[in-house]
């Protein structure tokens, strides 16, 4: 009888059932800490309560332009407080936020704003010009809003109205347009496209609302966090900490570019204690170190490739509390960490080194991990040898691709989402990343982790940033080639060098047989563009995925 029982007069209603949004956090914050510094941005500063009204001044007057629930709000801004401010006030109107990738070409933005069905864009002043071209492009032309943003280069108005008098008509008092359904779009993130078209991932109320909670839980971020934004907002929604800071009522400090000049003058005048950066920013801020030492510990958490034990080594000496984790665009964040176990503080610092370089595990509040067969679906031996693919399963993962179904239920098959990422499981538990499935290299038939040959080239004193692909070989099939870029004021290796160094190190069929040296393309999160490497060098997936597009 106990079932039955339980099933009798226990229903879900308004009371006890509210549709889960990261929304509510902005209300909170500024309930509880009105006066508290939300926003920092060069000599500007806002409290919560100021940070409120604007936000809701801006979804009223989106609303009174127009937008209507379930229409796309693009984004075009580096990391300033209107870009913040549309994380809460686009919404809040209905709508779904699209954060583009500023760094874009003018077809790049043009097939975002097309392909997103954008009905409104607000555009920074800096990239007036690259949206005036992108717009042109286009059959219908969204409303446009220009962003002068004060510490902005001078730019052309190419808007109908600008931000600053869009929000001065909005009402203060306007009481949102809040998801009916926690399974509603919230966000419209595209991906950076490295082969073919981007696709847009649409993030729920609901994972993002998840995701926030779990980087301040999964981070033991405290209250009042100074925050640094050197991690663009565009990228997954800045990993939902433009959410999970407002959540803790800390402060956000803006950051239009990113240098290790810029990172360095912000620790010491605005306290940062937190912030996130790729690899190439840690990269950065090693290679200016120059025994520098940081005033306060301040942590930092790096997604992406493994940062290369030297450049973790540099960084923590200087005072970073680095922690590593992994994420994907498709699962809103970073729901991967490398947690530190007690023990491994009396490892040799080499052996930590190893450690620290491993994606980890699961969050708490993300349900499902797992290192499979891509085709039975069933878990590789945790041994730290035998590959899989990593496989995310939880309630942050992605609601699917915008206009895709095809796409979705490849990368959802079979109840797990498949990063595409070749990884081993040790008997820890823990997942390292061996590779993208994509860049392992068949040579003679056996595999060869890029990621292997990229740290041992990144152990070389003269190596800033490294990247290994296959190049098309007569004999073998494909061999490893490598691009290297060097730090400056060093003296330059050879191509001999190189070559002699890895293999003094590794198995010699592992080693690269051509050595590149220039500046490695990247993207505006800080990953190295591989496809363009692929083309440069040749490989043979290149070819073959040119042909395909051609």
């Amino acid at each position: 009888m106990s079932a039955a029982s339980y099933a009798m007069g226990l229903d879900r209603c308004a009371a006890n059932h509210v549709p889960l949004t990261p929304l509510g956090f902005l209300d909170r914050a500024a309930l509880v800490h009105p006066r508290r510094i939300a926003v920092v941005h060069g000599e500007l500063t806002r409290t919560w309560a100021q940070t409120r009204e604007r936000c809701y001044r801006l979804a009223s007057a989106l609303v009174a332009r127009g937008i209507q629930a379930g229409d796309t709000v693009s984004v075009l801004a580096p990391n300033t407080p209107a870009m913040l401010e549309a994380h809460f006030g686009v919404p809040l109107s209905g709508a779904v936020l699209n954060a583009i990738n500023h760094r874009l070409d003018a077809e790049g933005v043009a097939f975002i704003l097309r392909h997103g069905e954008c009905k409104l864009l607000m555009v920074d002043r800096e990239y007036a010009g690259v949206a005036a071209a992108a717009l042109a492009l286009l059959d219908h032309r969204p409303i446009v809003i220009d962003i002068n943003d004060h510490l902005a280069p001078a730019g052309a108005p190419i808007g109908e109205v600008d931000y600053e008098s869009l929000l001065a008509g909005g009402d203060p008092r306007f009481a949102g347009i809040w998801p009916s359904d926690e399974w509603q779009p919230i966000a419209l993130n595209y991906t950076s496209g490295t082969t073919g078209d981007p696709k847009g991932v649409v993030a729920s109320h609901r994972g993002t609302y998840l995701m926030s909670q779990l980087q301040i839980t999964n981070w033991s971020v405290p209250k009042a966090p100074r925050y640094l934004w050197t991690l663009p907002m565009f990228h997954a929604n800045g990993w939902c900490f433009t959410w999970g800071i407002t959540a803790a009522a800390g402060t956000h400090v803006c950051l239009r570019k990113v240098s290790a000049e810029a990172v360095m003058a912000a620790i010491d005048s605005q306290g940062i204690d937190h912030l996130c950066a790729a690899p190439i920013v840690m990269a950065m801020l090693s290679d200016s170190a120059q025994g520098k030492t940081l005033p306060r510990p301040v942590r930092v958490l790096t997604a992406g490739s493994p940062p290369p034990l030297a450049v973790l080594e540099a960084v923590r000496a200087m005072g970073f509390d680095v922690e590593h984790v992994f994420g994907i665009t498709e699962v809103c964040g970073t729901p991967v960490s490398c947690e530190w176990q007690d023990d491994w503080d009396r490892l040799p610092t080499a052996e930590q080194g190893k450690l620290r370089v491993r994606q980890g595990a699961r969050a708490a509040m993300f349900e499902g991990l797992m290192v499979g067969d891509a085709d039975t679906l069933e878990p590789v031996p945790q041994d730290g040898r035998t590959a899989g693919e990593l496989m995310l399963r939880g309630n942050t993962v992605m609601m699917g691709y915008f206009k895709n179904e095809a796409a979705t239920r490849r990368a959802l098959a079979g109840g797990w989402f498949r990063t595409g990422d070749v990884a081993v499981q040790h008997d820890s538990g823990y997942v390292q990343i061996t590779d993208r499935s994509k860049d392992v290299i068949i040579s003679g038939g056996e595999n060869i982790s890029s990621v292997e040959v990229e740290d041992v080239i990144h152990g070389h004193p003269a190596v800033l940033h490294a990247a290994v692909v296959a190049q098309p070989d007569e004999k073998w099939g494909e061999v490893p080639c490598a691009f290297v870029e060097l730090r400056a004021g060093v003296a330059p290796p050879s191509e001999q060098d190189i070559v002699a160094f890895c293999r003094a190190r590794l198995a010699h069929f592992k080693c690269p047989r051509r050595v590149f040296f220039h500046t490695l393309p990247k993207t505006a999160t800080g990953k190295i563009q591989k496809f363009k490497l692929r083309e440069e060098a040749g490989s043979a997936a290149a070819i073959t995925r040119l042909a395909d597009h051609a």
